[in-house]
């Protein structure tokens, strides 16, 4: 029998040692513990946060304030977004802040992974080496992980430093969420919202679509189809980075029209991408938002976005055209307009949670993909 850890004996003993501040960007390898997290902790200690990032900071500033220690919890992908704060804010040589960051380790040497998350699993330990963050894995048989929970705990207190837990696939129990306060029963999938804007787009645009559930559904209508998928860039990493990719093709290529297939958690993740293209002038970028108010790739964690105003965040950032819809009906309405104004544009499109349990995964390469995709800007 494989050992797997409880969420509640970890929980526990964190909060009883007084590291009782939580925040994060979900991981699928840590949804479970997330999950037991958000049920379990109090709400003003717990932040799903824009990013990795920040979720440093806002510990930080925990910390500031009651003098107990934060958990930072992200997926390894999500330690870039982190540098900067670990180094310059948390750092022992600065300010001190002691924090236990868990680690999702995507990519681990030796397991088989997505080609996004390879690399970034072989880097992970050197990252944190160079980072002089120190780290271990944390064990799954039980007694064995208390004794490294404690050990991490009074590293990061005794050194005044942050200190990481690299957690493997399978660590944890399962643990099933109770459902989100969040309008399953709205109208759209993503499946359907894509299906019916990728008929209506131009012939010759140019599609890019952010990470997760979206690259894999775009792919897949693709296939169904037989449709020539050339000029889809399927940005299967770098998460909140889609609509950028989009403005630097939109920049070079200013006689297609270019579309963003973003995310929520994803726009979040970035928001100052929406200033910049809002600033940018650019007559040929469309920004898509699919808006299902869950981080759903990762565990269908709530994000923000049902309880901000899409539309109006982006034109107060100076897009031309802004504009929502919650049904197929709504799309067909606002389709049109979105796509003949000039200027920057933003259509968000509210959608139901969820995705097909059988929903496959791109087959083509990154590098082959970004030949294709290159070879056909060329022409």
């Amino acid at each position: 029998m494989i050992d797997v850890l409880s969420c509640a004996s970890v929980h526990r003993q964190l909060t009883d040692n007084g590291f009782d501040f939580f925040a994060g960007v979900p991981d699928s390898l840590l949804k479970n513990f997330c999950a037991y997290v958000s049920e379990n902790t109090r709400a003003d200690r717990h932040v799903i946060a824009a990013n990795e990032g920040a979720a440093v900071a806002l510990a930080a500033g925990s910390y500031l304030a009651s003098g107990r220690v934060g958990v930072v919890y992200m997926q390894n992908s999500g330690l870039g977004n982190a540098v900067n704060p670990l180094v310059s804010l948390a750092a022992p040589s600065v300010y001190g802040v002691p924090m236990l960051l868990v680690i999702g380790w995507r990519g681990e040497p030796g397991t088989k992974d997505e080609p996004q998350h390879v690399h970034q699993g072989r880097v992970t330990p050197d990252m944190l080496e160079a980072l002089r963050i120190g780290y271990t894995e944390l064990p799954t048989n039980s007694d064995e992980a208390e004794r490294c929970l404690w050990k991490a705990m009074n590293l990061a207190l005794d050194a005044a430093a942050p200190y990481a837990l690299l957690v493997r696939k399978g660590t944890f129990e399962p643990h099933f969420p109770v459902a989100a306060a969040l309008d399953e029963a709205a109208p759209m999938t993503r499946e359907a919202a894509l299906t019916w804007a990728l008929a209506a787009i131009d012939e010759r645009a140019v599609v890019v679509a952010t990470t997760g559930y979206t690259s894999r559904e775009l792919w897949e209508h693709r296939r169904k189809r037989g449709e020539d998928d050339r000029a889809d860039f399927l940005t299967v990493g770098s998460m909140g980075h889609a609509s950028q990719v989009a403005m630097g093709v939109a920049l070079r290529r200013p006689s297609r029209s270019v579309y963003c297939l973003d995310g929520d958690g994803a726009m979040i993740m970035h928001m100052g991408a929406l200033a910049v293209i809002g600033s940018s002038g650019l007559k040929n970028l469309k920004h898509v938002v699919l808006n299902n108010g869950v981080h759903d790739s990762v565990g269908g964690q709530p994000t923000v976005c049902r309880d901000i105003d899409v539309p109006a965040i982006a034109r107060a950032c100076g897009y031309g055209f802004a504009a929502t819809t919650d049904s197929l009906a709504g799309l067909a309405e606002v389709f049109p307009p979105f796509r003949a104004s000039k200027g920057p544009c933003l259509l968000e499109i509210r959608i139901r949670p969820g995705a097909r349990p059988d929903l496959g995964r791109p087959t083509i390469d990154p590098q082959s993909q970004k030949t294709r995709v290159m070879e056909l800007l060329a022409c």
